[in-house]
């Protein structure tokens, strides 16, 4: 886990980032990008910066990204105003894939549970509703009832 002070760089670094991109980066090729995290090396060498694109192309959008690197860079500089300024690194972030899969195979499994469901609706049973069997009670003889009374 990352200390205190390296999660609150890296938060820092997220902000400065959105509102680079949002506000001074003016690439026609920059689609909607949203930064969805930072995270940065412990000795604040490194920062790896994770993004999505709602419109726009991925490849056109890395490119921008990536020619407008030092212009971010620079504004990080002067914003965090630390010695060391981290090596910025764009990364395309999986999650909204993965979470379409996980959307797709619910819906799978929800249209699979109402199919069954129908079938289910008109069906009946084979023989009794309790086919298994059951202990029965000992059947008491004739004899029995004469020492019971």
């Amino acid at each position: 886990m990352a200390s205190p002070r390296v999660r609150k760089v890296a938060d820092r670094i997220k902000v400065v980032v959105a509102e680079m991109l949002e506000r001074r980066i003016k690439d026609p090729r920059l689609g909607f990008v949203t930064i969805t995290d930072v995270r940065l090396t412990g000795d604040g060498q490194q920062a790896s910066i994770f993004y999505t694109v709602l419109t726009g192309d991925l490849a056109d959008t890395q490119k921008a990204l990536d020619s407008a690197k030092g212009l971010i860079r620079s504004e990080v500089s002067k914003q965090l105003g630390t010695r060391i300024v981290p090596t910025l690194t764009f990364i395309p972030d999986a999650l909204p894939e993965t979470a379409r899969e996980i959307e797709d195979a619910l819906a799978k499994a929800k249209a699979s549970d109402e199919e069954l469901a129908a079938a289910r609706a008109g069906a009946q049973y084979a023989s009794d509703e309790d086919p298994y069997k059951k202990p029965r009670e000992a059947d008491l003889d004739e004899d029995d009832w004469d020492d019971e009374e």
